[in-house]
């Protein structure tokens, strides 16, 4: 399958950006994993005070998405996707 943006395989893409999609992922996972306790505590970070506008469980929602979003990131760039084809 070739990447639509670079017209390389998909494998290749991931391949190249391994490190760079893992960090985002830990990131990510970080990150929400210290929104939500700072939270139940009733703190927040002020970068990401906008996410409890609409509400407190949309918040929540947002930031338990966060970390979801970074542990399929990390594992998608760590799994090795050359042996489906």
């Amino acid at each position: 399958m070739l990447c639509y943006f670079c017209g390389q395989t998909i494998h290749t893409t991931m391949k190249k950006n391994k490190g760079t999609l893992t960090l985002i992922g830990f990131i990510l996972i970080a990150l929400g994993f210290l929104a939500i306790i700072l939270s139940m505590v009733g703190l927040r970070f002020t970068f990401l005070s906008w996410i409890d506008a609409p509400g407190a469980l949309f918040g929540f929602a947002i930031r338990l998405l966060m970390v979801i979003t970074g542990f399929v990131l990390v594992y998608f760039a760590q799994s090795d996707f050359a042996g489906e084809d």
